[in-house]
């Protein structure tokens, strides 16, 4: 057992999860940087481009949805069987998953080419907007094999409670991201000026600069898995064990980009202004929510190792260590917006027309922020035990079952405030059911 599984074992909790989740998090809060001004960018280039990416960010969502959602099936394996001291078994895991997310990149070059530009289409008749934004989605969909293969890396070094690793190489894609954006969209240094296709480009370079330094450190860093194609064979049990999770944390992901098509249909009918407000609110809350979710990728592989180990009372002391910490993220982050929203509008060059529909909508979401503590935990909490349904049962709840009823119904009397205020309710009621699950669950382990 090498030092950071026996850590995993027997570390105090407290110091454990900051030092695992404190790297997550400041990697996290780099990347919501970079999503944060990728559309600053965008925004430059007028409304016709920034909604041109708003539409296409439920496409690009789903990438990083099946990428983690698998990733994080992986990880759980792999955790689970290193507490088991299952080592074989883990190494197994990490080849077979690496494997697969390959075949996951072929499939999303056929799903890019074909769906893109009807998707577009659903959503709008300006062809400026659709020919920009299948521009985008081409390269982003098509060329997304950096950002499959990349995540599953990612998740077998947070496994290993490798959590530095992660923090460098996802550090290293969002700042090159940051770097190439003005450069190729604008047309910096003998580069042509390509819009939102140098801004597709850069999203792409960034991932695979990111899976090429993966690359890079697998092939210098010792780590207690063997990566072998002798490990890769037709293994059902481990497919299914590896999909049980990944395939709920995959839909889980993907509920945003259902979403926000979604709500998508009902905004544009109001105004393209209401779409680019989504837009920014999904770019701006990625902030408050990625380093929540920092804490949860530090998470996991303490309760996934724990569990494994059936050292519960380290599990319990996790979970509410955890709840904490996310709680003072989502309580700043609620601060924010609702003191100074026109300030975080004015980051996306808001004109009146915007500020108008934008500052009451993000005062409105941000109500929900606290209370979805619950939910992020604890259904982070299940994917790392292996119960995939039960995570996804709550972000059913979170960001689709209740959400679109509640929009259908509130829009009839209070218009496009009523598809703000869906969120935060909720966000309420799937927190009920996140403490009812949970609470069984553990007195069930």
């Amino acid at each position: 057992m090498n030092s950071k599984q026996e850590q995993m074992k027997s570390k105090p909790i407290f110091p454990l999860l900051v030092s695992m989740a404190i790297p997550m998090m400041f990697s996290m809060l780099i990347q919501s940087l970079y999503n944060i001004v990728d559309s600053m960018f965008v925004a430059r280039l007028g409304n016709d481009a920034l909604t041109a990416v708003s539409l296409v960010y439920p496409l690009q969502n789903l990438v990083i949805a099946i990428a983690v959602g698998f990733g994080i099936g992986v990880s759980s394996c792999i955790s689970i069987n290193l507490g088991s001291n299952k080592v074989e078994r883990a190494s197994q895991a990490a080849s077979v998953g690496i494997v697969l997310s390959i075949v996951h990149s072929i499939l999303f070059v056929i799903f890019g080419l074909v769906v893109t530009k009807p998707f577009l289409r659903m959503f709008t008749s300006n062809d400026s907007i659709i020919d920009m934004g299948s521009k985008y989605g081409y390269i982003v969909l098509c060329l997304a094999f950096g950002a499959l293969i990349q995540v599953c890396i990612e998740k077998i070094f947070q496994a290993l409670g490798e959590m530095r690793v992660t923090m460098i190489v996802l550090a290293a894609g969002a700042i090159i991201n940051i770097i190439l954006d003005p450069i190729l969209i604008f047309g910096k240094f003998g580069f042509p000026a390509m819009g939102v296709t140098g801004a597709a480009i850069a999203t792409v370079i960034g991932q695979i600069s990111g899976l090429i330094l993966y690359i890079v450190i697998l092939a210098y860093k010792k780590i207690p898995l063997n990566l072998s194609l002798r490990n890769v064979h037709l293994d059902k049990h481990l497919i299914k064990q590896l999909y049980s999770v990944g395939i709920p944390s995959s839909i889980m992901m993907s509920l945003p980009s259902l979403l926000v098509s979604v709500l998508n249909s009902f905004l544009v009918k109001f105004s393209d202004i209401h779409v680019s407000v989504l837009g920014i609110y999904n770019k701006l809350q990625t902030f408050i929510y990625l380093p929540g979710n920092g804490i949860v990728q530090g998470m996991r592989p303490i309760l996934g190792y724990n569990y494994g180990a059936k050292q519960t009372d380290r599990l319990h002391k996790t979970l509410k260590i955890s709840l904490l910490f996310v709680a003072t993220i989502m309580l700043i982050g609620t601060v924010l917006f609702l003191v100074i929203p026109q300030q975080i509008l004015g980051l996306f060059n808001a004109d009146a027309a915007m500020l108008e529909i934008g500052v009451p909508a993000l005062r409105i979401i941000c109500l929900g922020f606290l209370i979805s503590t619950f939910g992020i935990i604890y259904s982070g909490a299940f994917e790392a035990l292996g119960f995939g349904i039960q995570s996804l049962v709550i972000s059913l709840l979170r960001q689709l079952i209740i959400t679109i009823p509640l929009c259908i119904i509130l829009t009839k009397f209070i218009g496009a405030t009523g598809i703000w205020a869906s969120f935060p309710i909720s966000e309420a009621i799937a927190a009920i059911v996140a403490i009812i699950l949970m609470r069984k669950t553990l007195k069930n382990i």
